[in-house]
């Protein structure tokens, strides 16, 4: 694995297709920060930290019907994508999500235009 944020979009992709309610990915501070992100804007439900140190996991409970259609990593270990606050534009007109690493922490593509930040493209939800 070479790219854990593009192993955890997958996790959850394929956890949708077969109708699972919930789907465990291994645990990283920026695949944490991601999920909080998801849940705080009511695209999956439940997102818990369980185990102790080595054997540490997020546990993300998903939602049916499922209000993610999508997932795309745009910003890959091979091309970093990078977008000042101006450029940072929404994904399928207004229903989409862009959750962007700015060096205030991970935030939404809304929440980075109106504080004026840019930074690294990390994916887009619709």
């Amino acid at each position: 694995m070479t790219d854990p944020i593009t192993d955890m979009l997958n996790r959850i992709r394929n956890a949708q297709a077969v109708s699972h309610k919930t789907v465990v990915i291994p645990y990283s501070n920026i695949k944490y920060s991601i999920a909080r992100i998801l849940e705080k804007q009511g695209l999956v439900g439940v997102v818990e930290k369980k185990g102790r140190t080595i054997k540490k996991t997020i546990d993300v409970t998903l939602k049916y019907p499922s209000e993610i259609s999508g997932l795309k990593r745009v910003s890959k270990p091979g091309q970093r994508i990078y977008a000042g606050s101006k450029e940072i534009k929404g994904t399928k007109g207004k229903y989409g999500l862009v959750i962007v690493s700015t060096p205030k922490g991970l935030m939404t593509g809304k929440e980075a235009r109106r504080n004026k930040v840019g930074g690294e493209i990390i994916c887009e939800i619709w």
